[in-house]
């Protein structure tokens, strides 16, 4: 059951790397706000649930970064004879991660909005009996020491529906 959330957070994860993924939606709504955004590349998009503190111990971390997992897996059995019939609860975590506060909470809701534009343009058929109906829940976490200096963060909440065999 376990590797419903693993096949989801890596489709989700694909989607966010591919070209009309993140690169192209982060300079898009940096370009619509008059902001320079720092783009994010693959190597920035982990599929990892680890704290940031954490994060920064173990290896080499790049700010602005995305983590992408599973939080939380629904069997409902909506479907008879079905393996699995529920729901994949999915996380992004946005870090953004600046020398100076002013411009953080800024960056961090721009990040949030790009993100937020990939899922909208996301929503249907994932394919491997994965389906995103659109619904997304945005919570911004308060800015704290870390990273470069002081770092911020956007949790981006989502289900997917899940019918496999």
């Amino acid at each position: 059951m376990a590797q419903v959330g693993s096949v989801g957070v890596h489709k989700l994860a694909g989607m966010l790397a591919g070209d009309d993924g993140l690169p192209s939606s982060v300079a898009a709504i940096g370009e619509a706000a008059g902001v320079r955004l720092q783009p994010i590349g693959t190597a920035q998009i982990a599929t990892q649930n680890v704290t940031a503190e954490l994060a920064e111990r173990s290896e080499i971390v790049r700010y602005p970064s995305v983590h992408v997992y599973c939080e939380k897996l629904s069997n409902r059995f909506r479907e008879k004879f079905r393996t699995f019939s529920g729901q994949a609860h999915l996380v992004l975590e946005i870090r953004v991660s600046l020398d100076r506060l002013e411009g953080l909470e800024q960056q961090v809701q721009l990040y949030a909005d790009a993100v937020t534009r990939v899922l909208e343009q996301r929503r249907g058929d994932w394919g491997g009996g994965l389906f995103y109906g659109g619904g997304y829940e945005v919570v911004f976490g308060a800015a704290k020491r870390g990273g470069k200096n002081y770092l911020q963060t956007a949790t981006i909440t989502l289900d997917v529906d899940v019918s496999i065999q």
